[in-house]
C-alpha cells in the first residue's frame, strides 16, 4: 500500500475493461516525470494488468466497501481516475474520499442522479479543500461540453455575441454497446420508478445547475424530440432522432453555462440529436429510432422483459473486440446562432470506438490535463464540468492526440 502522496495519477478499477484500456493508453503516452499507480480490489488481478502493461507501477488495493482503503488511496495521489461503475452504486465513497483529501478526480459517469448527489454532498467540501471533482470525462460528456465551449470561443473571438439556439448532432458513429452504460441505465430506471423525488430530478432540464432559481425560463425544453434538420441549420437535410444520452449531456452543458456565470448567454438553449441520414425516409427512420430507444428503456424498467433483455445485452465489464474498437469512430457536428444572428459550427470527431477506445483517450487525457495544466486550469475546487475544469487545456491535448475539434463560421 502506498502511504505518501508520491503518485500523480492512480487508475481505480484498472482490472476492468475501460480501466485496462485507460491504463494502456497512459503506459504509451505518459509524459516524463508523471507517476502512475493501479488500484482495485484484487492484488492478483492488478499484478496481471501490470504485467500486461510491462510497467513497474505501484499497486494499491482499495474497495468501495472499505472507506479506509479509499481514504488511503485518495491520500496517495494527486489525481484519481475512476472507471468503477455504476457510479450510483459504487462511486460516492470515492468521491467523498477525494473531496476530503483535496485530491482531483475524474470519471465516466452518465448518471444524472449520481451527479446531483455528488454536487449536494461534496461540492462544498471540495471547494474548501481545492479538490477538482470532474464527472463525465468520456464520450459522455466531453464532445458535448468541449464542443459547445469551442462554439463559444469562436463567437467570442469575433465579437458575435452570446449563444442562443445550439444543437449537437451525432452525424456518424460506429462502435459497440457498453455493458457499463446498460447497467447504469438499469439502476437509474429503478431509482426513478421507485422514488418520485428522483423522477423529478431526472426530468428537470436544469437538474445539475448550481442555482436553478436563476436559470433562464426558455419554455419547455424537450430532450427527446424528433427535429427537422433545416430547423437546426438551413443546409442540414433530413430529420434527426433523439440521441440516447441527450437527457444527461444537456444537463452537463447547462451546468457549465451556469458555473461560468451564464457566459454562453441567458438565452442559450441546447439540445442533442442524431442523424439517420438525409433521404426522404429520414422522418420514418428517426421515429423508429425514437420508438426503439423508448422500448429499450421500458423493457429494462419492467422485470419480465428485463430478464429477457439481460440475456442479450452486454454485461458490465464486457466490451467489444480489439478489431471493433480500432475500426470504430464518431463525428459530432454542433451548430449555434448568436444573439447578433451569426452562425457557427464545430466538428468534434475521433477514430476508435467512442465508448471504449476514444473514451479511454478522453479520460486519460483529462487526468493528464490536471497533472500538467498548471495555471491554465480552473483554480478552485468543487464539483466541476469538463469545460469549466480544463478550460482549453484538454481541447489542445485531444487535438494533439488526433481528435478533430474545429470551429468555423457559417454564411
Amino acid at each position: 500500500m502506498t502511504a505518501s502522496r508520491d503518485l500523480d495519477i492512480v487508475v481505480y478499477g484498472a482490472t476492468g475493461f475501460v480501466g485496462r484500456l485507460t491504463a494502456a493508453y497512459l503506459a504509451k503516452h505518459l509524459p516524463t516525470g508523471v507517476t502512475v499507480g493501479l488500484a482495485g480490489r484484487s492484488a492478483e488481478r492488478l499484478e496481471k494488468v501490470r504485467a500486461e502493461l510491462g510497467t513497474d507501477w505501484p499497486l494499491i488495493e482499495a474497495n468501495a466497501d472499505d472507506p479506509s482503503s479509499l481514504a488511503s488511496l485518495a491520500g496517495s495521489t494527486r489525481i484519481v481516475i475512476s472507471t468503477v461503475g455504476p457510479y450510483a452504486k459504487y462511486g460516492l465513497p470515492l468521491v467523498e474520499a477525494c473531496a476530503e483529501a483535496g485530491t482531483d478526480y475524474v470519471d465516466l459517469t452518465g448518471e444524472v442522479l449520481f451527479h446531483r448527489e455528488s454536487i449536494d454532498r461534496f461540492d462544498d467540501i471540495a471547494r474548501r479543500t481545492g479538490a477538482r471533482i470532474v464527472h463525465s470525462c468520456g464520450f459522455d460528456s466531453i464532445p458535448s461540453d468541449l464542443g459547445v465551449q469551442a462554439l463559444f470561443r469562436a463567437a467570442e473571438a469575433d465579437g458575435a455575441g452570446a449563444l442562443t439556439d445550439t444543437t449537437f448532432v451525432l452525424t456518424s458513429m460506429r462502435g459497440g454497446l457498453s455493458g457499463g452504460t446498460i447497467d447504469s441505465l438499469r439502476l437509474q430506471l429503478d431509482a426513478v420508478r421507485k422514488d418520485p423525488a428522483a423522477r423529478k430530478v431526472a426530468a428537470r432540464p436544469y437538474s445539475l445547475s448550481p442555482d436553478p432559481a436563476h436559470e433562464p425560463d426558455l419554455g419547455r425544453q424537450n430532450d427527446f424530440a424528433l427535429v427537422d434538420g433545416k430547423s437546426i441549420a438551413p443546409e442540414l437535410a433530413g430529420w434527426k432522432a433523439p440521441f440516447v444520452m441527450a437527457s444527461y449531456n444537456t444537463r452537463v452543458v447547462r451546468r457549465s453555462n451556469a458555473l461560468t456565470g451564464w457566459a454562453y448567454g441567458k438565452k442559450f438553449a441546447y439540445r442533442e440529436v442524431m442523424s439517420v441520414g438525409s433521404s426522404v425516409f429520414s422522418p420514418v427512420l428517426a421515429g423508429l429510432v425514437a420508438a426503439g430507444s423508448g422500448a429499450l428503456a421500458a423493457g429494462l424498467a419492467f422485470p419480465p422483459t428485463r430478464f429477457l433483455l439481460d440475456k442479450v445485452l452486454p454485461a458490465p465489464g464486457e466490451g467489444p473486440s480489439e478489431k471493433t474498437r480500432e475500426s470504430g469512430h464518431f463525428t459530432v457536428d454542433l451548430y449555434t446562432t448568436t444573439e447578433t444572428g451569426a452562425r457557427y459550427t464545430v466538428r468534434f470527431a475521433a477514430k476508435g470506438d467512442p465508448g471504449y477506445k476514444a473514451t479511454a483517450v478522453m479520460l486519460a487525457e483529462s487526468a493528464l490535463s490536471l497533472a500538467s495544466g498548471g495555471s491554465a486550469l480552473h483554480a478552485g475546487g468543487g464539483v466541476l464540468t469538463p469545460a469549466v475544469a480544463f478550460g482549453d487545456v484538454l481541447t489542445e491535448r485531444l487535438r494533439d492526440a488526433g481528435f478533430e475539434i474545429s470551429a468555423r463560421p457559417l454564411p
